[in-house]
């Protein structure tokens, strides 16, 4: 069994008002929550899906959101986030079904991904038991002394090619990054990605090269880019609701 987990939970203050809700905001006519489940329903991978809500008015409108997109016949459960990604994610991995063999865990604030990434993402995390979509790094990356530390400072030359920028859908043996997760709480530590806890247990990450731009909705500037993407796609097949 296959659960995807959609975080939906997330405060957006980096947004500095421009949307109430960056996961709700409008895109090319649909809120942005929508086209991460449309992607993981078309994938043909998930069984059931977990979405992680902030507040009772927010799952009010995520539902609405579902009923827009016509997915409300898909097997849905939702949770409470928790005050950061990490604790929103171990809320959803303690409800999940006790069947589950896998589990997608993925940013709604990313919706430009697509069912093929995760088709993709599926048939690595089969074989390896953890997989990630990520994409190159192309800008020249220098690591500075101290954060915040800007005037005349020695900056640290960083090999390109080894560098790599981690996306969304990350995708997990549930028993491994559920056990990968209750050590980060126990331990209380801070991690700001999925593969980071299943380091924790030696568990080592396949990447997935992502051709497509994925990215995620953070500031004001987004908003344009990712409507621009949106708007070049074509129209969903008719069989997604099927």
């Amino acid at each position: 069994m296959v659960t995807a987990i959609l975080l939906a939970a997330g405060s957006g203050n980096r947004m500095q008002g421009q949307v109430a809700d960056k996961v709700l905001a409008n895109l090319n006519g649909l809120p942005a929550f929508c086209y991460s489940l449309q992607a993981f329903h078309r994938s043909g991978v998930i069984d059931d899906y977990i979405v992680v809500y902030r507040d009772e008015a927010q799952k009010s409108q995520l539902a609405a959101a579902v009923q827009q997109c016509e997915l409300q016949h898909l097997k849905i459960n939702a949770v409470a986030g928790g005050q950061e990604r990490q604790d929103s994610v171990i809320h959803a991995l303690n409800i999940a079904n006790e069947s589950c063999d896998y589990v997608f865990i993925h940013d709604c604030a990313r919706p430009c991904v697509t069912y093929q990434a995760i088709q993709s993402l599926h048939q690595a995390v089969l074989r390896d038991q953890a997989a990630s979509l990520a994409h190159p790094v192309i800008d020249t990356i220098k690591r500075i002394p101290a954060p915040k530390q800007l005037h005349k400072v020695e900056l640290e030359d960083l090999d390109r090619q080894r560098l790599w920028a981690m996306e969304t859908p990350q995708a997990f043996n549930f028993a491994s990054i559920l056990k990968a997760y209750q050590l980060v709480s126990q331990k209380k530590l801070s991690i700001t990605d999925d593969t980071a806890a299943a380091r924790l247990i030696g568990l080592n990450t396949t990447l997935v090269p992502n051709q497509i731009p994925n990215p995620k909705l953070t500031t004001p500037g987004d908003l344009a880019y990712i409507n621009f993407l949106m708007a070049s796609r074509p129209p969903v097949d008719s069989d997604l609701h099927s």
